[in-house]
């Protein structure tokens, strides 16, 4: 094939956007360029985490956020300048764009809602890469925000793809919002004959005695009430990581029963009184005087 042929190829008319010709050489422009400008995104990227972010110190949240955001900058960028090279007038896409807009508001709400969510979670930043969160029944560590929906990893290993409106619309738990530390809760009851103060001295040693419990705040005992059969206590214990309280907790539980065992602290049974009363029916008088008549 010659250089000629190929030229008139490249040349050849596919259509026309108000005055502009579309030419196969113009559409492999604005690719090349649109194509050329994401790895220029992702290259710049990769370069600020390894460093700028590590150097500074930044928040594995905050670098997802301001990569996204620059992202998104640069890809707009790259595609005004391959709709200019291609000699695209942006002014003559006024009616094209009227159209799209109203082929969104028709059929693409949910999309567009959800675009502008992942917009408004990137810039307020409610909800960061790496948070451990709960939404819509679903629990775990956030691992990627995108443009429609929010990865989520549970503690199964197990990828949930939560649309971004689910953050803004519904109530949101996020355990590492403020600050990464949490606190657990472990209930126990014990008989009603058991010497508190050594109840709350052993529970305080399998609290203190757990290699991820913090020592700052230190472990602290609450009396919570007098139950139908037991005394009942709470011990608070403080984590670094939200993800693995329930690990703790079993783990803190082993350790409460091995230590009641070993110093006879009894956990009661729950006790119900049944009071039985005997009654005798009505209708029997009557159906012996029937009988006897």
């Amino acid at each position: 094939m010659s250089w000629e042929e190929i030229r008139n190829i490249l040349g050849k008319k596919l259509g026309e956007i108000g005055q502009v010709t579309i030419t196969p050489a113009s559409l492999a422009t604005v690719v090349l360029i649109i194509v050329a400008t994401y790895w220029i995104s992702r290259l710049l990227q990769r370069l600020l985490r390894r460093d700028v972010f590590a150097r500074i110190g930044l928040r594995e949240g905050t670098q997802a956020t301001i990569c996204r955001v620059l992202h998104y900058a640069i890809m707009c960028i790259g595609t005004f300048i391959a709709l200019n090279q291609a000699g695209i007038n942006l002014t003559g896409l006024a009616a094209i764009t009227a159209v799209l807009m109203v082929g969104i508001s028709l059929g693409l709400q949910n999309v567009t809602s959800n675009f502008i969510s992942g917009l408004i979670l990137l810039i307020e930043r409610p909800v960061q890469v790496g948070d451990f969160v709960e939404v819509a029944g679903v629990q775990g560590k956030v691992r990627t925000i995108r443009g429609r929906s929010t990865t989520v990893d549970t503690l199964d290993n197990v990828s949930i793809i939560v649309p971004n409106t689910n953050f803004i619309s519904e109530n949101v738990t996020n355990w590492s919002f403020r600050d990464t530390k949490v606190r657990v809760h472990v209930s126990v009851g014990v008989s009603y004959g058991s010497d508190v103060d050594l109840v709350a001295e052993t529970l305080l040693e399998a609290g203190r005695a757990h290699p991820e419990v913090l020592a700052h705040p230190e472990p602290r005992i609450q009396f919570l009430e007098f139950g139908d059969s037991s005394l009942n206590f709470d011990l608070l214990v403080w984590l670094r990581d939200a993800s693995r309280q329930y690990f703790v907790r079993s783990d803190l539980n082993f350790a409460i029963v091995k230590a009641f065992r070993e110093r006879d602290i009894t956990i009661p049974f729950p006790q119900r009184d049944l009071h039985l009363r005997s009654a005798v029916p009505m209708n029997v008088g009557k159906d012996v005087d029937m009988d006897e008549s």
